[in-house]
């Protein structure tokens, strides 16, 4: 699933993959934060996932909050956040850059 959302990655790499920093990464999954925990749900990441044109939404966010979730509470905060960006690069079709 490659995410093709305007408000989502900047450009292409050469690998074909859409591309964006860090810190577009989390501005973009933020605006998902429905409840203004600073976390990310499984439902908010699959809202995220439905946004940019994915399939399997249900089972893809199950499978990257397992992934990322490195206190299993349910959860991505931001210290959890570098896995997963290493799911999403891995498996979603995003290049994430530093800055």
């Amino acid at each position: 699933m490659a995410f093709t959302n305007s408000c989502y990655p900047r450009s292409v790499s050469s690998h074909g993959k859409r591309q964006m920093t860090i810190e577009e990464f989390k501005k973009w999954l933020k605006q998902f934060d429905n409840d203004g925990d600073g976390l990310i749900s499984k439902e908010e990441l699959r809202e995220a996932l439905r946004s940019v044109g994915g399939w399997f939404t249900t089972w893809n966010s199950g499978r990257a909050i397992k992934s990322a979730d490195a206190n299993s509470n349910g959860y991505i905060d931001d210290t959890e956040i570098k896995h997963l960006i290493s799911f999403a690069e891995k498996h979603f079709g995003v290049k994430i850059v530093m800055s």
